[in-house]
């Protein structure tokens, strides 16, 4: 097969084994890709290698991220979980000539969060040419030179590895000269003496040869000027120089002083130095004294960039005679990078119900420093819900240390602070922007706790009562709040019926009228629900207070106003000043200061023989009654409330002065009724009813008086209780405000051979001011002893209205049976 061929199938058999993917101790996985691939190409499946399904690998949100370099030179498809090319990558600007050149990538893995330590071996191809740093290099050689001399070439440089590196040299084929090649050096060996005379300078054109496929060469020409004798090179007085420089030096600043020394003398001993052949990246770092060989810093030494420095240096006598020495200058770190703080994953917002210890970003941090330099430790200084805990390597997770209350803190603004471990320390920080995202979890609160509402009687529909106000703190939806009316009753019906709410402001109308004699305060309770999912509601009473207004006039209960009756009192001819003869009946169906009545009489027959009680409504006599007053009193009696502005009713009360019942006859002129006859039969038919009742009452009166004889002078005592049928259909007792008492308290008092009875009423208030209680109201006592009130009915007059026609005869006949 030749030598060429396996050499070949070597080259093969190594680049197919450093494919293969190379599992680390650890597990993580370790590719070998050829330099300047293209974009896209892939490296390999680590998703396969790491054992993950491919159909999570996008949810599980793979990211690479290289180990100082901000350039991302790999990416990992979502849909395979190759590792792919996503930039051109050179390995002799990454790794110079370093004989493996690795490069490092961090696999970060999320949901779980992982992280895989990835090696890339980047392999070197044959993409660089041989080149001389020189196109002419300038030779004088003495003609004193012997055969088999040693003249030193400069190398050629080629920036790849091994095989594709400079392989071999090739002259060009001369008379004096052949090329040795040992161990990289290069050197022109003269074959055959010079002869300044024949030949005073030549031109050699000098090949190098990489082994690479296919094969790249650079070219030098070799000017060679034939001299006079100079048989002494300069000589280093050492072979390496070692020295270091402190990165980010400035320019100026001295790193090594080189010397070399020549036997010749004069020109031929004098040295210059100068630098050999540098990459493209170094050529203006440093730079050498010509004259003493000092090397100085001229550009910018990063210690981050490249550690370390190989100058090739050379020193040239006043002839032309060359040697070489090699300067390796260290670059030492100084903590010149201040970390810097990457957000990987961050979840905003964040539900206010997360419980304490949830992930809800990912921070990475990086210091480009070595050494305690790059060694950072990340914190949060803020008194905030958050803390950072450590993960893998320079990866920390902010996780929540407390539960989260948007209505208190809706945003949370989160300084990290990353600071290394050098001398003087570096830091930096990066504020963190999290909002924290509502949920339903307050419901509406009222103003107050309860609301009162005050409304005037015979209000019209759709006024406006009051305004509840329900306050939710949380957000847009779960903070909008809906009033509505709870269901219930009022008087019987719907709560609906009577109010309506606003559901967007809560001002509460009223749906119709309301009237204070019916009710005067009702409750209704409203109800606040926010538009959350779900919802949350509270309540609130809203209590309706409706207040009286004057809008019923009097009411007269006594004498009738109905004209077919034919309502008398009969007043006794020995009747004393101040006697009471009567006494005028009414109500309102108002209450307060609208029920308090007012009496008075507009017209009489004789307006100086009776008066009434302002407020109490009692007719009695003014003096005495003489012969000459008429026996036909007519009184016209108003009635009137004390409201704004006030109602008025009147009557018509008709008296006769008389002790004779002869005397009833008198009585048809006052009779409105023209219907005798019929006035005749009732009249008759009160006669027999009254005489044989009041022969039973006598009776009555009798047993009662035994058995009261403890109670000398006080026959009995009576109450006249007003019958419900007086009252009016729609009157109330409203609050106990009404105008009219149940019970009117009076002695009796019978006179053995008197021809009069003489009724003593007991005052139970003052004529001119109307108590607040002396107002309707039926106490129990109304209607302990049925048989008294019975009794005092008669005595009054028998107050019951199917009897009040014939009540007016036998008033005159009650003078006689008192006599029996």
């Amino acid at each position: 097969m030749g030598n060429k061929g396996l050499y070949s199938l070597h080259l093969v058999f190594c680049f197919v084994f450093f494919l293969l993917p190379l599992d680390l101790v650890n597990g993580d996985p370790s590719y070998t890709i050829s330099e300047e691939q293209r974009r896209g190409y892939v490296i390999g499946n680590v998703a396969k290698d790491l054992g993950i399904d491919v159909t999570t690998i996008s949810y599980r949100k793979p990211r690479v991220d290289f180990e100082g370099t901000q350039k991302q030179y790999c990416d990992v498809s979502l849909n395979t979980g190759e590792l792919i090319t996503s930039e051109r990558i050179d390995r002799e600007s990454l790794c110079d000539k370093k004989p493996s050149c690795l490069l490092k990538l961090d696999l970060v893995l999320e949901n779980p969060l992982e992280l895989h330590r990835v090696t890339l071996h980047i392999q070197d191809i044959n993409d660089n040419s041989p080149t001389f740093r020189k196109n002419l290099i300038e030779m004088e050689i003495s003609e004193s030179a012997e055969k088999g001399s040693r003249f030193s070439i400069e190398e050629a440089h080629d920036a790849d590895l091994g095989q594709n590196a400079v392989q071999r040299y090739i002259l060009q084929k001369n008379d004096n000269f052949i090329l040795a090649v040992q161990n990289n050096n290069v050197e022109l060996v003269l074959d055959k003496k010079l002869d300044r005379e024949k030949q005073k300078e030549m031109n050699l054109l000098l090949t190098a040869l990489d082994g690479g496929s296919p094969q790249r060469s650079g070219t030098a020409v070799i000017h060679v000027t034939v001299l006079d004798a100079n048989d002494n090179a300069p000589v280093f007085s050492q072979g390496i120089y070692k020295a270091s420089v402190a990165e980010n030096s400035l320019p100026g600043t001295v790193v090594v002083v080189v010397s070399a020394s020549d036997a010749d003398e004069g020109v031929n001993g004098e040295v210059t130095y100068d630098i050999g052949h540098l990459s493209e990246n170094d050529v203006n770092v440093f730079s050498i004294d010509p004259k003493i060989g000092k090397i100085t810093v001229t550009g910018q030494t990063d210690y981050e960039e490249k550690s370390s420095f190989a100058i090739p240096i050379e020193a040239k006598d006043g002839l032309g005679l060359t040697s070489y020495a090699k300067v390796i200058i260290d670059v030492t770190d100084l903590n010149d990078n201040a970390p810097v703080i990457y957000v990987k994953s961050l979840t905003n917002p964040i539900p206010e119900n997360v419980s304490p210890g949830t992930e809800v970003g990912i921070i990475n941090v990086q210091d480009r420093d070595s050494g305690k330099n790059g060694q950072v430790s990340c914190s949060i200084h803020q008194k905030v819900p958050f803390k950072l805990v450590p993960s893998i390597k320079n990866y920390y997770s902010l996780v929540t240390t407390g539960q989260l209350d948007r209505e208190l803190v809706s945003d949370y603004n989160i300084t990290i602070s990353a600071t290394d471990e050098g001398s003087p320390p570096l830091s930096s920080s990066k504020t963190v922007h999290l909002s924290v995202a509502d949920i339903n979890d307050n419901p509406p609160v009222f103003e107050e706790q309860s609301y009162s509402a005050y409304v005037t009687e015979n209000n019209k529909p759709g006024s406006t009562l009051c305004s509840v106000t329900a306050r939710d703190p949380d957000w847009r939806q779960n903070g909008t709040v809906i009033y509505s009316l709870l269901p219930g009753e009022v008087n019987g019906a719907s709560v609906s019926s009577y109010l309506s709410v606003n559901g967007d402001t809560g001002v509460i109308h009223a749906v119709r009228s309301f009237d204070y004699e019916q009710f005067k305060n009702f409750k209704v309770n409203v109800m606040a629900r926010d538009n959350g999912s779900p919802p949350l509601s509270s309540n609130v009473t809203v209590s309706v207070f409706i207040s009286d207004v004057n809008d019923n006039s009097p009411q007269i209960l006594y004498p009738s106003s109905d004209r077919n009756s034919f309502m008398t009192e009969l007043v006794p001819k020995a009747a004393h000043g101040g006697s009471l003869v009567s006494k005028v009946i009414a109500v309102d169906a108002d209450s307060g200061q609208n029920a308090w009545l007012s009496y008075q009489i507009v017209s009489s027959t004789d307006p100086g023989l009776f008066t009434i009680g302002v407020h109490s409504g009692e007719i009695r006599t003014q003096r005495d009654i003489s012969e000459s007053d008429s026996m036909k009193q007519n009184l016209v009696v108003a009635v009137k409330d004390n409201g704004q502005p006030p109602l008025s009713a009147t009557c018509s009360m008709y008296l006769i002065i008389s002790d004779n019942l002869a005397e009833v006859t008198e009585l048809k002129d006052i009779s409105n009724d023209g219907t005798n006859s019929k006035l005749t039969f009732y009249l008759i038919i009160a006669l027999v009813s009254v005489s044989t009742f009041f022969l039973t009452f006598i009776i009555i009166v009798l047993g009662v008086r035994f058995c009261r004889r403890n109670k000398p002078r006080l026959l009995f005592d009576g109450a006249v209780a007003i019958p419900s049928a007086y009252l009016p259909p729609n009157y109330s007792d409203v609050d106990g405000t009404g105008t009219l008492r149940s019970t009117y308290n009076y002695d009796a008092y019978l006179t053995t051979g008197s021809r009069t009875s003489d009724f003593k009423f007991v005052t139970s208030y003052n004529d001119n001011t109307l108590p607040a209680d002396q107002t309707l109201r039926k106490s129990p006592s109304d209607f302990v002893d049925p048989f008294e009130d019975f009794e005092a009915s008669v005595e009054v007059g028998c107050s019951l209205k199917s009897f009040y026609e014939a009540r007016n005869y036998f008033l005159f006949l009650c003078p006689i049976f008192l006599r029996i």
